[in-house]
């Protein structure tokens, strides 16, 4: 029946006697499948542009600072300002073995004049931090000049700094900073490395490329901070639960400090692994209604198919009659009016999907020649497998949208339809 060529001539003529009647019906097919095409490819895009943002960021990690606390507790009032400290770090690091980086880091608006920074008869304001090391694998940077920062820059208390992109670009321009000094609120620092972000999207503490970095225990030293930190980032080992190792942390904290235990609006901060977990369920229900309306509409223009598969049996309920007086099994009525209908629905489609795929495959190309830096958009595609899942799903449709008008087919009597005018 697939391979008789009698039969798809018979199909294709039929078709061709009424062509605005074939247009119509096979648009609403059309449309569904372009449609579910351009719904998925954007739903794809602006996945890949969030996500894109998040791209080797540590995102089982978390961030904390000290805020003032709301309970009283062993003789200490409330509304107490507090900070962490030293001691806490290295007691995090011996008791919780579930984060693989700690980075602790202090903040140079503490300091008199903030985050002015000269070289030369140039002057400018930038971000200054105190960090260590394994900063650089919670939020990513690249080197591009020189090195950043190591252990025995921390324990020799070394005078090094590291300067975002941008930095370089304002204090040196084309000049090779790397061995230069810059001066820091009374204090020379020698530029050792020169960094950038590996993602632009998403900044901690200020934006990277403005940011100026300084061992963290030499800038304790040099302004006289004592052991004060501002800031903790914590980044837990895969599989580790880092909200449960947060929580932890901050027990010890509080036990440090004389907080109580219960008041957790001492601490600010954030869990990048729970708001990266949000966006997922996001993405996860905007391909879901994705699909549903795709498959909704879809299902519109296969209900038209159906439809004038009726019309069409009615139109050839005599031809029926014939062919079953002739000895025709009604197997055959059936696999005939199917066949036309899965041959419109996945001609219909593969135009559809073939257009759709053609124009968001024009969208990306359009964006790559824009830098392909859009926030909103990136890459928007559909993979093979959609595609070849969406095709199933219209051949699918296409039987069921002739099943029934093939019953109603062979329901008449042959003698019945050699009556019919």
């Amino acid at each position: 029946m697939l391979f008789d060529y009698d039969k798809w001539q018979e199909i294709v003529s039929a078709l061709k006697k009424n062509k605005l009647r074939t247009f119509l019906t096979v648009f609403g097919v059309f449309w569904g499948i372009f449609m579910l095409m351009m719904m998925i490819g954007a739903g794809n895009g602006l996945k890949n542009a969030v996500f894109d943002g998040f791209q080797n960021f540590a995102t089982n990690s978390g961030f904390m600072w000290a805020r003032r606390t709301t309970i009283p507790y062993k003789g200490y009032d409330r509304n107490r300002s507090w900070t962490f400290n030293t001691q806490d770090i290295i007691d995090i690091k011996k008791s919780i073995p579930e984060f693989q980086y700690i980075a602790p880091q202090i903040q140079g608006r503490a300091l008199e004049g903030g985050g002015r920074v000269t070289y030369g008869i140039k002057t400018e304001n930038f971000t200054i931090s105190g960090n260590y090391p394994d900063f650089k694998f919670i939020n990513p940077i690249k080197m591009t000049q020189g090195r950043f920062l190591n252990v025995r820059d921390l324990s020799e208390r070394r005078k090094v700094a590291f300067i975002g992109s941008r930095v370089k670009e304002l204090l040196f321009g084309e000049k090779n900073p790397i061995g230069e000094y810059i001066y820091i609120q009374g204090i020379y620092w020698q530029v050792a490395g020169v960094f950038e972000p590996e993602n632009k999207n998403i900044n901690f503490g200020g934006n990277t490329e403005e940011s100026v970095y300084l061992p963290l225990s030499s800038m304790q030293h040099a302004y006289n901070m004592g052991n004060d930190i501002h800031f903790i980032a914590l980044a837990a080992y895969p599989g580790e639960d880092v909200e449960k190792a947060i929580n932890k942390a901050k027990r010890i904290i509080s036990k440090n400090h004389h907080i109580a235990p219960e008041d957790d609006r001492a601490y600010g901060g954030f869990n990048l692994s729970k708001e990266f977990s949000k966006m997922s369920g996001l993405f996860t229900g905007i391909s879901l209604l994705t699909w549903i309306v795709g498959i909704g509409t879809l299902m519109a223009g296969v209900i038209s198919i159906s439809n004038i598969m009726l019309i069409i049996v009615k139109e050839r309920t005599k031809e029926i009659g014939i062919q079953r007086a002739i000895g025709a099994p009604p197997r055959i009525i059936i696999q005939q009016i199917i066949l036309e209908s899965v041959f419109l629905t996945t001609v219909a489609g593969y135009i559809g999907l073939t257009i759709g795929v053609g124009i968001l495959a024009l969208i990306n190309s359009a964006l790559e020649k824009a830098g392909g830096d859009s926030e909103f958009m990136k890459n928007p595609e559909v993979s093979f497998q959609v595609a070849i899942m969406s095709l199933i799903i219209l051949m699918i449709s296409g039987v069921i949208a002739g099943f029934l008008p093939a019953r109603r087919a062979v329901s008449i009597k042959p003698i019945d339809a050699l009556r019919d005018e």
